[in-house]
């Protein structure tokens, strides 16, 4: 007996490595260059939503750090999201002695919220 299939569609995941893309401030050229591919593959992944190969989907994933659980497991809360993983890329690359800056930031907008809600 012949089991429907779900056909995963591929167009959330192609726009979620488009917005990463840019996050980097990465070009689709230099992405194809770095993957080996062509831009043309890229722009299908991230417009379209064409199925990439399995070594190309690990590649996009890994590089641009996109956490896969969003559109794999939707309803699980993934422990980290692709904001937060990318964030935390950005944070190891700065001084520990400049954390006290980002720490001090995030404070900030935690007291600012805190007002807020107190207000309303």
């Amino acid at each position: 007996m012949k089991q429907d299939k779900v056909k995963y569609d591929f167009k959330a995941f192609g726009q979620a490595i488009k917005e990463a893309r840019k996050a980097k401030g990465i070009s689709r050229n230099q992405l194809a260059d770095r993957l080996n591919i062509t831009p043309r593959y890229i722009a299908s992944i991230e417009n379209s939503g064409q199925h990439p190969s399995l070594q190309i989907f690990y590649e996009l994933v890994t590089f641009l750090d996109v956490s896969v659980d969003q559109f794999f497991f939707p309803v699980k809360t993934p422990d980290k999201t692709t904001q937060r993983r990318q964030l935390d890329e950005l944070l190891n690359g700065v001084e520990e002695t400049d954390l006290v800056i980002v720490t001090d930031t995030v404070k900030g907008i935690q007291k600012a919220k805190e007002a807020r809600e107190a207000g309303e």
